[in-house]
Parts: structure tokens; sequence; C-alpha cells
């Protein structure tokens, strides 16, 4: 005897953060199983202006897919008659001109923004590695290659979080850049046990902080045998580690 699977009362009254289900018109959440309203469409992810305008008028269903780390949007249910309306009001402001100015003003204020927001988080690298001019050269190519990785937006960087202040950002980055470049964290062999992986992190920022602390001290260190020359040597083709 097959057996029925069971499905939970849809409440499309409500907004819900919810998976992608078994079929086509499922979804999943904590409590169970839910069928998609006969009247309700997806939306499909890649129009942010009409995502917005949609979540914003009413109950919706948000639906999400968790790989690793990082969450990934599959799109918004919500029902039909509301999608096709603020799309076709959508579509006829986007033909109006000054529809466009708004854009390309709103363009240039975050571009504005996020290039504050570099020269901002370069300053706070600089400041917090402390280097002294024997090691300026070294402090100005590390806040370079770091600032490049870690602020673009969209990264998913710890540069890119407004939790915490930019200092204690600018330090998380710095220590993550260092485990990643010059050391072998990403092809370690570690166990799956619970901690291990927090472990081991922060054994590696221990010693990140022990090789910070040479240059800070102003020791003279030998680039050949330097981890981070090599590893901004290897960013920049070579040329840093030849200099």
């Amino acid at each position: 005897m097959a057996l029925r699977r069971r499905y939970i009362s849809a409440m499309p009254d409500q907004h819900r953060d919810v998976a992608k289900g078994l079929n086509p018109r499922t979804v999943r959440t904590a409590q169970g199983q839910l069928r998609v309203p006969d009247d309700w469409d997806l939306l499909p992810p890649g129009d942010p202006g009409l995502t917005r305008r949609v979540k914003a008028e009413g109950p919706c269903w948000v639906m999400s897919e968790k790989k690793g780390r990082k969450v990934f949007g599959l799109g918004v249910w919500a029902p039909t008659e509301r999608i096709a309306r603020l799309r076709a009001q959508l579509e006829e402001e986007r033909k109006d001109p000054a529809y466009g100015k708004k854009l390309a003003a709103g363009r240039a204020r975050r571009e504005r923004e996020q290039q504050e927001y570099v020269e901002d988080f370069r300053g706070a690298l600089l400041q917090w590695l402390r280097f002294p001019p024997l090691h300026a050269e070294l402090a100005g190519r590390l806040a370079d290659a770091i600032t490049a990785h870690a602020t673009p937006v969209g990264s998913g960087t710890v540069a890119r979080t407004e939790r915490i202040p930019v200092e204690d950002r600018a330090a998380a980055a710095v220590i993550a850049w260092l485990r990643h470049q010059t050391t072998a964290y990403d092809s370690m062999a570690i166990a799956r046990v619970k901690g291990r992986r927090r472990e081991v992190r922060r054994e590696l920022a221990e010693q990140s902080r022990r090789l910070l602390a040479r240059y800070r001290n102003g020791e003279v260190v030998e680039r050949a045998v330097c981890p981070l020359w090599r590893a901004l040597g290897a960013a920049a083709g070579g040329a840093a580690a030849t200099s």
C-alpha cells in the first residue's frame, strides 16, 4: 500500500521562508511540506525591483537553497495576479526617461560609496598592521591585496558585514587572507569532528599573528623565505617575490 505524503495547511495569508519541495508546486518548511496555492506563481530571481514590490505588497513565500555557508535565492511564490500587475506597472515606469536617470544616479551614488569604503577599509588595514617605516612597502602591498579581495560588493567576505566595526573587519580580513594565502589550510585534511575546524583556524591565526609580529617589531625578514612575500608574489605574477 502506497504511503500518502502529508501536507500541512498552506496558510497563504502568511509570509514564509521556504525551501524547494519534492514536487514542482510544493515547498518545504520546518513544519513540513506545503502545497503552493493554485492561483500563485513563482517569480524567479533576476529582477530585484520587481521582487521588492511583490514582497512589499502582501504575503508571499520566499524560496531559497543553502549550499555550504551560502544561501541562494530561488524565487518568490506569490499570487499570479499580483506578479503580473506589478510587472506591467514596472515595465511602464521603465519606459519613462526619468526612470533611467534615476537608475544612473543610484549607480553613481553606490559607486561613490563603494570607493569611499574601499579607501576607509584600506586605511583600517594599514592602521591594524602597524608596520614600521622599514616595512612600509610590504604593508602597502598587503593592504592592496586584501582590499582587492575583500571589498567587492557581493564578495561575501567579512569586510562586507556591517555587524562589526570596520577596524574589526580589517583585523578579521587580514587573518582570513593569511590563512588562505600563507598556510596549507585549503588543502588540509581536517577530521570531521565537531569543533576541529575551528580549532585549526585558531592555531593558524596564532601562527599568522606571530608572523605579523616580526614585521611590527621591525625585524629584518628575508623576502625569499617569507610566506607573506611569497603570497604577494604569486598574486602579482611573481613581481613582488623577485623585487
